[in-house]
C-alpha cells in the first residue's frame, strides 16, 4: 500500500473548514452536521446539531432546503439580512454531496453587486426624470405654436427662447454625463504633469470675470506665499475651480464678494502629511448642515427648485469629487444657514520645484 493511499482523507468539515466564504452541512434529518469558521461567525456557533432553522427563517431559502434534501437539484437563492444596520445581500448556492444524503449550503457575499444595481437604477431614474422635465415643456411649447401661438409673434418669441434654455440645459446635462464617465474612467490613472496650482487658479478667476461682473460679484484672490506646485491634470483643475467658483457666484447672491485663498499647510490629518489648501468661500444664505454629506452624490440638491433656475445639472460637485479622488485629493465642506459656505480643496504637494 502506498503511503498515498494510506494516507487519511479529509473529512466534510475539513474540507469546508478551507472555503473562504460561510459554508455549512445539513444532514436528511434536516440538522445541521458541521459549519466553517466564517459562518459561525456568520449565524452563531450554536446553530451547530441544531435544526437548520435555528439558523435561517428565509421562506425561500428554507424551501429550497427541504426540496434540495428531496431532490438532490442544485439551486441558487438571494438572501437579504441586516448587517451593522444596514442591508447586506447574498447568493446561497445549495449543492447535495453525493449520495450522502448532505446537503451542502455556502454564503456568498452579493452586497457589491446588489448596491452597484441599484446605483444604475437610480442613476437611469435620476436621468430620466432630468430630460423629461425639459423635454415636456418643449414639446407643450411646439404645440403651441403649431396651434394657438401660431400667428402671434410675440408669444412664438417668447416660446423660443424658453425652448432654448430648455435645449441649453439638456445639453449640460449631456456634456457633464459624458465629463463624468471619462473622469470616473480616469480616475485610477495618477497625474503626471508638474504644475503650479497658482496658474490653474488665475485662469479659473480670469475666465469667470464677466460672468462675476454679470451679477455684480467680486472676485478675491489671495495666491498665498511662493508657488503651489502639485502633480496633476491641469484642465481637470481647472474643471474643478471653475465649478467651485462659478456656484459661490451664482449661489453666493449679488453684490457680494467670493473670495479664492491658497495656503500650504504642514500636515493635514486626512492626507497623512503635507498639503495645499485652496478656499472658494461666499457670503450667500448658506446650506444646512443635514445636507453637506451628500452634496458630491450624483443630482443632490440642497435646493432642487433654485438649482435648475440657475442650471445647474446636480452633477457638478459628483465630478469635483472623482477627479480629486484622482489627484488623492479631498473636498471639505463647510456651511451654516445665512454664513455663507465654504468649499477647501486640499491636493498633496509635489515635491520638486517648479
Amino acid at each position: 500500500m502506498t503511503s498515498q493511499a494510506s494516507a487519511k482523507l479529509p473529512t466534510v468539515h475539513d474540507l469546508i473548514a478551507a472555503i473562504p466564504s460561510p459554508t455549512l452541512v445539513i444532514d436528511r434529518a434536516e440538522k445541521v452536521v458541521t459549519l466553517n469558521d466564517a459562518a459561525e461567525v456568520f449565524l452563531g456557533k450554536s446553530v451547530a446539531g441544531r435544526h437548520f432553522t435555528t439558523a435561517f427563517r428565509h421562506p425561500k431559502l428554507v424551501e429550497a432546503v427541504e426540496l434540495g434534501l428531496l431532490d438532490r437539484t442544485p439551486r441558487k437563492v438571494s438572501y437579504q439580512i441586516v448587517e451593522n444596520g444596514s442591508d447586506a445581500f447574498y447568493d446561497v448556492h445549495l449543492r447535495a454531496i453525493g449520495d450522502s444524503g448532505l446537503l451542502l449550503l455556502s454564503f456568498q457575499n452579493a452586497t457589491g453587486l446588489a448596491q452597484a444595481e441599484q446605483m444604475r437604477r437610480d442613476f437611469v431614474a435620476n436621468v430620466s426624470h432630468e430630460l423629461r422635465t425639459p423635454l415636456t415643456a418643449v414639446t407643450g411649447f411646439i404645440e403651441t405654436l403649431r396651434n394657438s401661438a401660431r400667428n402671434d409673434a410675440e408669444a412664438r418669441s417668447r416660446f423660443l427662447s424658453i425652448m432654448a434654455g430648455e435645449a441649453d440645459r439638456m445639453n449640460r446635462l449631456v456634456g457633464e454625463l459624458l465629463t463624468l464617465s471619462r473622469v470616473e474612467a480616469d480616475e485610477r490613472v495618477r497625474p503626471t504633469v508638474q504644475l503650479d496650482l497658482r496658474d490653474v487658479l488665475q485662469a479659473t478667476l480670469r475666465n469667470l470675470g464677466t460672468l462675476a461682473q454679470e451679477r455684480a460679484v467680486s472676485l478675491r484672490y489671495d495666491p498665498g506665499q511662493g508657488p503651489l506646485p502639485v502633480i496633476g491634470d491641469s484642465d481637470q483643475l481647472l474643471q474643478v475651480f471653475t465649478n467651485l467658483v462659478e456656484n459661490a457666484i451664482k449661489y453666493g447672491g449679488a453684490d457680494q464678494s467670493v473670495e479664492a485663498t491658497a495656503r500650504k499647510i504642514a500636515h493635514d490629518p486626512v492626507l497623512r502629511g503635507p498639503a495645499i489648501e485652496v478656499t472658494i468661500a461666499d457670503h450667500g444664505p448658506g446650506i444646512d448642515p443635514i445636507h453637506l454629506p451628500r452634496l458630491t452624490e450624483r443630482f443632490y440638491r440642497a435646493d432642487s427648485h433654485r438649482s435648475r433656475e440657475l442650471g445647474g445639472t446636480g452633477l457638478g460637485l459628483a465630478i469635483v469629487k472623482h477627479i480629486l479622488n484622482r489627484h488623492r485629493g479631498r473636498l471639505r465642506i463647510t456651511s451654516q444657514p445665512g454664513q455663507g459656505s465654504q468649499f477647501t480643496v486640499i491636493l498633496p504637494p509635489d515635491s520638486g520645484d517648479i
